[in-house]
């Protein structure tokens, strides 16, 4: 099987310029790309001839193939991510409040004045405190809508030079604070 001219393919002339590839290769894909009705197809015989074009050109190897991605972790879908050179951890999701946002930032609103000191909040979404409980840290609660409930995502990090109590401990006070209020995270 023969490689078609990837000049040919672009409608150019053998001794094209690299800007006049570039420029064929754009100009080709308003017509060619999927996303503005053209062919998929047509659109990766223009990218592969473009790629050849250029190596040809430029004088350099093909493109290596990207890495595949990593498999997932074993497990719960759940992320959770610690920078110990800043002492923060992330906790994404950390917990469901079943409630909507609004409801469930006024929730957390009482917890966070029971067990700290409110320093930012912008309802219903963000709210910031400096906490006191389970140990002193800074904590940010990220609230996101959720079919009729609210995820709750959580981001603690160090206060001064002690220590930040890992997100784990972090999320287990609020939840028993917001349970003291009756409801069910």
């Amino acid at each position: 099987m023969t490689t078609p001219d990837p000049f040919a393919v672009l409608g150019l002339a053998p001794g094209a310029s690299l800007d006049e590839v570039r420029a064929a290769r754009r100009r080709l894909a308003l017509d060619a790309h999927p996303d503005r009705g053209g062919d998929g197809a047509r659109m990766t015989a223009i990218n592969a001839a473009f790629d050849a074009a250029v190596r040809q050109l430029t004088g350099r190897g093909p493109r290596p193939s990207p890495p595949d991605p990593p498999p997932p972790p074993p497990g719960p879908a759940r992320r959770e991510r610690r920078d110990l050179r800043f002492g923060v951890e992330h906790d994404v999701p950390s917990f469901v409040i079943d409630a909507l946002p609004a409801e469930a930032f006024e929730a957390l609103l009482v917890v966070a004045s029971w067990i700290g000191d409110v320093l930012v909040d912008d309802p219903p979404y963000v709210l910031e405190v400096h906490l006191h409980e389970p140990s002193p840290c800074w904590c940010r609660l990220d609230l996101v809508p959720d079919a009729g409930a609210s995820t709750v995502s959580l981001m603690v990090a160090r206060a001064g030079g002690t220590p930040a109590p890992s997100a784990e401990a972090v999320r287990d006070t609020w939840v028993a604070h917001l349970n003291q209020l009756g409801g069910e995270p």
